[in-house]
């Protein structure tokens, strides 16, 4: 019998398992689409549907740097156990997406989810794989940090679940300037910078901040006349701990971000320049 469009959607939202599985399975089952279930069950394709409820918390951040060093592309892949986050398929399945989502970028994860993958979509190969490998898979976010005039460093947490990417502009010699955007890549994801630096700080958070330490100063008794300078040394403090570029270098405390890159610069007698990162955590 012919097999319509609308019989395999119907089929898939009742398994989740893929478009041309739903359709083999109908065609098998001669359009019986309870016999096309058991179909896919007993070929292990169904059980995608019966996992999608479950929570995925562990998995990898997927990374992939162009040949150039100018562009990075980050993917949060999740499962259900960190057993499975470990394992080869689910690794290979993760850096499969990550190749994928390089070349075909979106934030928009609905977006990215319907984007052909291969003979089916994205969506389906999801679906494929939770079978395969027998537990919940989910596409968290994707970013990217691209530089046209410099480099773009990365660095992926041993656990696999933390990475950091960095963009750095340079005059010339790039390798260099590679050198510095990783080990500012290390840095972000030790210390965990909100901003590049002060000026691009949320004022309402500056702002809450000096209210916090305004008003324990006026607590504590202290004069009127000292509770400002209170106030905005604290503010100063604070900023030294979330600017990445007043933060204290992880490899010598003695110097900050913002020294590092001049000595970077001056080591390669080039100019370069901390532009932006990003920060992603599995989960968060």
């Amino acid at each position: 019998m012919s097999i319509s469009a609308s019989m395999v959607k119907d089929l898939r939202e009742k398994t989740g398992a893929g478009m041309m599985d739903c359709k083999k399975a109908l065609e098998e089952s001669d359009g019986n689409i309870e016999n096309a279930i058991d179909w896919l069950r007993q070929k292990g394709l169904a059980k995608a549907a019966k996992r999608a409820d479950r929570a995925a918390e562990e998995g990898i951040i997927a990374l992939k740097v162009s040949a150039d060093n100018t562009c990075a592309v980050a993917v949060e892949v999740k499962c259900e156990t960190d057993f499975v986050a470990r394992g080869d398929k689910f690794v290979d399945f993760a850096k499969a997406i990550v190749e994928h989502t390089a070349k075909n970028f979106t934030e928009d994860n609905a977006a990215l989810l319907a984007q052909s993958f291969g003979s089916s979509t994205l969506a389906e190969a999801v679906g494929e794989a939770v079978a395969a490998i027998g537990e919940n898979i989910v596409i968290g976010r994707a970013v990217k940090v691209e530089c046209a005039n410099g480099v773009v460093g990365a660095y992926v947490h041993s656990n696999g679940k933390l990475a950091a990417l960095v963009e750095v502009s340079a005059t010339a010699n790039p390798e260099a300037a590679l050198e510095l955007a990783k080990n500012v890549a290390m840095q972000v994801a030790a210390a965990s910078p909100l901003a590049l630096g002060t000026n691009d700080v949320d004022q309402a958070l500056l702002d809450r901040e000096r209210e916090v330490y305004r008003q324990k100063a006026k607590e504590d008794g202290k004069p009127d006349n000292i509770i400002e300078k209170i106030a905005d040394g604290a503010v100063k403090k604070y900023c030294k701990e979330i600017c990445l570029m007043e933060q204290a270098y992880i490899r010598d405390d003695k110097m900050s971000i913002a020294d590092l890159e001049k000595s970077a610069s001056k080591a390669a007698n080039a100019e370069f320049k901390i532009i932006g990162f990003k920060r992603i955590v599995l989960g968060e």
